[in-house]
C-alpha cells in the first residue's frame, strides 16, 4: 500500500464536499501538473491519503481512499490529462496544521513541507504513522 496527500481550496472542494459523495467517490479532475500526475498514475485501489485544506486553513482534515485508478479526465479536452477518483473514509479527530507538520521530528523531509504548492504527494510509511498519531486517528 501507498500513501498520499491531496490538497484542495475548502472553499472550491473542500472535506465536507468529499464526504457528500459517499461510497462512490469522486474524481479528483483539474490537476494541471506533470509531476501531481505522475503520481496519479501510480496509485492504486485501496491506496490511503491525507486529505488538506489549502489556502487560509493549511491542515490535514481527513482520510481518504483511491477507488478508481488512473483515467481520462473529464474535465481536460486536451486529452493529456488523467485523474484517480477518491472516497472519504473518515476525518480526523484533531487537524494537523502545516505548522505543526514542520515542527514535528521527522517529517522535516515531507513533501507538504518541502514542495507545498504540489496538488497531489506522496507520503512515507513514516509520515503516514507520525500524522495519523498526531491526528489522534489509528491506521
Amino acid at each position: 500500500m501507498a500513501y498520499w496527500l491531496f490538497k484542495s481550496e475548502p472553499n472550491t472542494w473542500g472535506w465536507d464536499h468529499q464526504v457528500a459523495k459517499g461510497s462512490q467517490g469522486e474524481e479528483w479532475d483539474g490537476v494541471r501538473n506533470y509531476q501531481a500526475r505522475n503520481f496519479m498514475r501510480a496509485m492504486k485501489c485501496g491506496d490511503l491519503g491525507f486529505f488538506y485544506h489549502s489556502v487560509n486553513e493549511k491542515q490535514i482534515v481527513g482520510i481518504i481512499e483511491i477507488c478508481a485508478e488512473i483515467h481520462p479526465d473529464s474535465t481536460d479536452t486536451t486529452g493529456k490529462w488523467e485523474c484517480v477518483d477518491i472516497k472519504a473514509i473518515k476525518a480526523v479527530k484533531s487537524p494537523v496544521t502545516l505548522d505543526a507538520c514542520k515542527n514535528e521530528p521527522g517529517l522535516e523531509n515531507m513533501a507538504l513541507i518541502n514542495n507545498s504548492r504540489l496538488s497531489v504527494q506522496p507520503v512515507t510509511e513514516n509520515e503516514w504513522a507520525i500524522v495519523c498519531r498526531m491526528a489522534g486517528i489509528d491506521f
